[in-house]
């Protein structure tokens, strides 16, 4: 059964904008070390990756029906990818306790634009 369905798509030069801006402010309020470490291989096109990872951390904020409140912490959602390259959402804390039983399926793409996510919760 689903529990919850988000989309969300985000202008890659948002995300860089705002790295550019705060730098390790912003990374370290928004994303994990895994997802940092991640991102930064990419090197010139690490925004696109970054980008994708908020546009994830958004969808699931919308699948879950609280948006960015109501408790919602982004460094609590976190992406890793499989060795075929398949993302994984990873939970930690309060959204890991409310959402961890549920099994979670995630698709990301990217433009050199913009990046989208889809994210379906189900029992």
């Amino acid at each position: 059964m689903i529990i919850g369905i988000g989309t969300d798509i985000i202008e890659v030069s948002r995300i860089k904008d705002a790295i550019e801006k705060y730098e390790h402010r912003f990374l370290n309020r928004i994303f994990t070390e895994l997802e940092q470490e991640y991102c930064e291989m990419f090197k010139d096109n690490k925004y696109l990756h970054y980008a994708a990872r908020f546009a994830t951390k958004e969808s699931f904020s919308k699948a879950i029906g609280t948006g960015l409140t109501d408790g919602f912490k982004f460094r609590e959602v976190g992406i890793r990818n499989e060795e075929n390259g398949k993302p994984v959402i990873v939970l930690e804390g309060g959204l890991l306790e409310k959402w961890g039983k549920y099994k979670t399926h995630v698709s990301l793409s990217h433009t050199q634009g913009n990046a989208v996510a889809y994210l379906i919760i189900e029992e």
